[in-house]
């Protein structure tokens, strides 16, 4: 009797039911230990918080706290701006990266399983780690080490500027030169979403596409990019968010700071809300603008 019912589910139906159960468990999870929290930061960042002997005490000072964070705090506007900077600048490094990576990943060659954990492995050591890692006098070694040995900074800087490139662009390849250890970090979840969307491509649209003459970069733009685009907003929505909340992040080292060190938990709690509904509108506009130039299959 419920096979027969199922039957007769219309297949869209069926697709919204999968993704309400594969969302159910996160919508359970932030329930139960989520919601009490998220809350309660809103109360924090609207009273003054004072540690006691037996807990502690609310204050309310209404929206002292943002305005302290807003027009008082020196720092937090500078470093607001400096993120989102550098979000905007990590955003297509991370992403022409990780599509080179998975094209590369995706070839047929030997050892290519160890290659992948080799690109997979900044993932499986903690955020926490890696930021520890990098921040340590060791990856200052080795960067010295490999701006020595492998490419000097200086030689492709000139060579660029000879090729008559843009002042901004060069700028750009420049920067992100000097901060490889940072993208390949966090390029592994988007190396992996990329290669899985490689994978899923059927091999008889290139036979098809081939029979008809089409080159290399043709198939490349008329079938392997507008199938993966799906999964390029994905990864952009992704390394917004990673790449706000990363441990390495100064901004928040500085909610941190402000919390145990600083002007106290209210205000950090109003510097978390700030910086919270700045990534939702982020967000937002992000996906408002590339999902129209998003190509999905019926």
């Amino acid at each position: 009797m419920r096979k027969r019912k199922w039957d007769k589910i219309s297949l869209h139906t069926k697709k919204a039911l999968m993704g309400y159960a594969f969302t159910m468990p996160f919508a359970l999870g932030f329930a139960l230990f989520f919601l009490y929290p998220f809350i309660q930061s809103i109360v924090f960042s609207l009273n003054e918080l004072q540690i006691t002997k037996t807990g502690y005490e609310l204050t309310f000072v209404g929206l002292k706290n943002y305005y302290h964070v807003l027009l008082v705090d020196p720092q937090f506007r500078r470093v607001f701006v400096e993120s989102v900077l550098e979000m905007v600048v990590d955003i297509p490094t991370i992403l022409m990266f990780s599509l080179f990576a998975a094209t590369l990943l995706n070839q047929q060659f030997k050892g290519r399983l160890f290659a992948r954990m080799i690109f997979f492995l900044p993932v499986i050591l903690s955020a926490e780690i890696a930021a520890k890692i990098h921040q340590s006098h060791y990856m200052g070694q080795a960067m010295d080490m490999a701006q020595e040995g492998l490419f000097d900074i200086k030689s492709i800087g000139l060579a660029l500027s000879q090729l008559k490139l843009p002042p901004g662009f060069i700028m750009f390849i420049m920067d992100a030169i000097n901060r490889v250890p940072e993208i390949i970090r966090a390029s592994g979840i988007q190396i992996l979403i990329f290669l899985a969307a490689l994978q899923s491509i059927p091999s008889s649209l290139y036979e098809a596409a081939e029979m008809e003459g089409a080159t290399a970069w043709e198939s490349f733009w008329k079938i392997t990019f507008p199938l993966m685009s799906p999964l390029f907003l994905v990864n952009i929505v992704y390394t917004i968010i990673d790449t706000f909340t990363t441990p390495a992040n100064k901004l928040m080292r500085m909610i941190k700071a402000a919390a145990w060190g600083g002007a106290g938990f209210g205000v950090s709690a109003a510097m978390s809300w700030f910086y919270f509904a700045a990534i939702v509108l982020f967000l937002g506009v992000t996906v408002l603008i590339v999902s129209k130039n998003v190509y999905y299959e019926d």
